[in-house]
């Protein structure tokens, strides 16, 4: 028996504006509220594969290790690393988890893979014994980022994972570190950015990363602010989801707040759209 969990690790708030890309304001709005500095809640949120003899994270969220100005900008909730909290309720330590797969390295998909902020100690990995699985090409951007996405990324984290010996970089759609999983690749966002498929409950499920953070992300016109390349993203996004369709396929949503995953469909006008939405977290167990 296999079991696929929807984790939520911290919570963030980041400006509408930037994730809404060129959608003006009246739009997103309708979307998504904002407070009154003009950000909207997201959610940080893992997804979890438990099967016999291996357990696989999918994203570490944003964590806890920003120092309290930086909480305070982006409004991350306190009070420790809830991922940890999320994997504690289901009887999981950071020991129990075999691999931990990152589509990219932005501080709110990677964070949480380092201990929580104290004044004066460096940060550590959590994780004692996962295998850390990213692309070269995402891998390679966080070593040496440009001046545009250099605040996306943590420092120190290349060296950590390095440092570990259980980095694993991966070249194409699969690897032997994780028989079953696939990867798609995607730019548009971030070089080398990996969305994780695996056989799920009642079809293929698709980890969307940043390509497609959430449900309103599903229209393809909508992008972010933060993708580098917002028509390539499109692109991407098109041949992503008319695959997923043919296949009865289900997206995984990182950051909304409300739906974790939902089955594609398509409507009489030819958009893109979800059916079957699930809530915020859910536990779904399902044949090996």
């Amino acid at each position: 028996m296999r079991t696929l969990h929807a984790i939520l690790g911290n919570g963030q708030r980041l400006d509408g504006g930037a994730m809404f890309g060129n959608a003006p304001k009246a739009l997103w709005t309708r979307l998504a509220a904002a407070d009154d500095e003009n950000r909207i809640p997201l959610a940080c949120r893992s997804m979890l594969l438990v099967e016999p003899g291996r357990t696989v994270l999918f994203e570490a969220g944003i964590g806890d290790f920003f120092p309290p100005a930086m909480r305070a900008r982006f409004a991350v909730d306190e009070g420790g690393n809830k991922l940890l909290e999320g994997l504690a309720a289901l009887g999981l330590t950071p020991a129990d988890v075999d691999v931990v797969v990152l589509s990219h390295l932005h501080f709110d998909h990677a964070g949480g893979l380092l201990s929580g902020h104290a004044e004066g100690r460096p940060p550590e990995l959590v994780f004692p014994r996962a295998q850390f699985v990213t692309s070269r090409r995402a891998f390679e951007r966080a070593v040496v980022p440009h001046v545009r996405d250099r605040a996306s990324f943590i420092p120190e984290l290349p060296g950590l994972l390095e440092g570990s010996g259980r980095l694993v970089l991966v070249d194409g759609a699969s690897h032997p570190a994780l028989p079953g999983v696939r990867f798609h690749v995607s730019d548009g966002h971030t070089p080398g950015m990996v969305l994780a498929e695996i056989e799920g409950p009642t079809g293929p499920v698709v980890y969307g990363g940043d390509l497609v953070p959430g449900v309103p992300w599903v229209h393809l016109p909508m992008t972010m602010g933060y993708d580098r390349y917002p028509e390539a993203l499109i692109d991407e996004k098109r041949a992503l989801l008319e695959d997923l369709l043919d296949r009865g396929g289900s997206l995984f949503f990182c950051h909304d707040p409300d739906v974790a995953m939902g089955r594609l469909h398509r409507d009489d006008k030819g958009r893109f759209g979800v059916v079957d939405p699930t809530g915020s977290t859910f536990r779904i167990p399902f044949a090996a």
